[in-house]
């Protein structure tokens, strides 16, 4: 994969599964022993449902500006 081809969202989104990795790691390097795999499990769930719903809303916006771009402003109201 070609970073630089990225789209800005892209780019966004690789960031934050990278922040997401980092955050999981450092969770369970703290984590005392006997927890590590439940503190990783729920941060993991955690973490998935966040990065989700940021897609899906960077997803949404993209359409909704695409759509916005087709339709023409609105004119002049008549008075009748």
């Amino acid at each position: 994969m070609n970073f630089e081809e990225l789209s800005r969202a892209e780019r966004l989104i690789a960031e934050q599964a990278v922040l997401n990795l980092r955050t999981l790691n450092n969770a369970c390097d703290m984590a005392m022993d006997g927890t590590v795999l439940a503190i990783a499990e729920t941060l993991a769930v955690k973490q998935g449902r966040d990065f989700t719903r940021k897609m899906r809303q960077m997803s949404l916006d993209a359409q909704v500006e695409t759509v916005e771009k087709k339709v023409p402003p609105p004119g002049p109201a008549s008075a009748e």
